[in-house]
């Protein structure tokens, strides 16, 4: 896990004039360059912004797209909508959690490679089963292909 870089963080607070009402760009920004909210991340922000940390991290839980939890290089999303379920798509998210050794309930790997997320729909069923992988969609998955690209994806890192 990458530590926290207050130089990084005083840049992006520049960048949005130390605006508290710019708050979720700040964050946006931040998880960016993090792929979460580090817990010192966010202190140092509620100080330099004038707000409260219980403010803060309200903000944080309140919207979806941010994670207070650490998460790896590699982020898989399984697709479970209706159109990737009737393709099988649990036997490519089961594929994904042998190949990466995570779980249902241990999201991200232990080497901090890989965290698997279940998501709803990724508007991709004409080509389901499909993984994204950060911003990338694979598509017409099967268990073979996701081992594969877990395989890839190690060679790469």
């Amino acid at each position: 896990m990458e530590k926290t870089d207050l130089n990084f963080i005083d840049l992006v607070l520049e960048r949005y004039g130390n605006d508290k009402a710019r708050i979720i760009a700040i964050m946006q920004d931040v998880q960016e360059r993090y792929r979460y909210l580090p817990k010192d991340a966010l202190e140092y922000i509620a100080k330099k912004v004038g707000i409260s940390e219980s403010k803060l991290y309200g903000v944080a839980t309140f919207y979806g797209n941010f994670s207070l939890d650490a998460k790896g290089k590699y982020v898989l999303k399984c697709c479970r909508g209706t159109a990737c379920h009737v393709r099988k798509s649990s036997d490519v998210l089961k594929a994904l959690y042998e190949a990466t050794g995570t779980s249902e309930s241990k999201p991200s790997s232990d080497d901090g490679l890989f965290t698997i997320e279940i998501v709803s729909c990724l508007g991709a069923c004409g080509l389901s089963p499909v993984v994204m992988v950060n911003d990338t969609v694979h598509a017409a998955m099967n268990p073979d292909k996701a081992k594969a690209l877990v395989e890839e994806l190690r060679k790469e890192a």
